[in-house]
């Protein structure tokens, strides 16, 4: 498995809904790579911070700046 492939599965990997095989090679990746195991520390933070915040908190006008961002992200 290469780091491109890793980030796109990362949020299976959260969400416990990769496959038995894919669990394995992604594990075995993590292990072996820094550099991911830093991005999957970074979401997993990122989970969490936004689980805390309460909805209130986003106005409509940013809620819909970060909408139209995100639509237009290019890789």
């Amino acid at each position: 498995m290469n780091c491109d492939e890793f980030v796109e599965l990362v949020t299976a990997h959260l969400d416990g809904s990769l496959d038995d095989a894919t669990e394995r090679r992604f594990v075995e990746h993590l292990a072996a790579c820094d550099g991911c195991a830093r991005y999957l520390e970074q979401i997993r933070h990122t989970v969490h911070t936004l689980a805390s915040m309460p909805d209130e908190t986003l106005t409509g006008q940013a809620r819909d700046r970060l909408l139209a961002a995100f639509r237009t992200f290019q890789r």
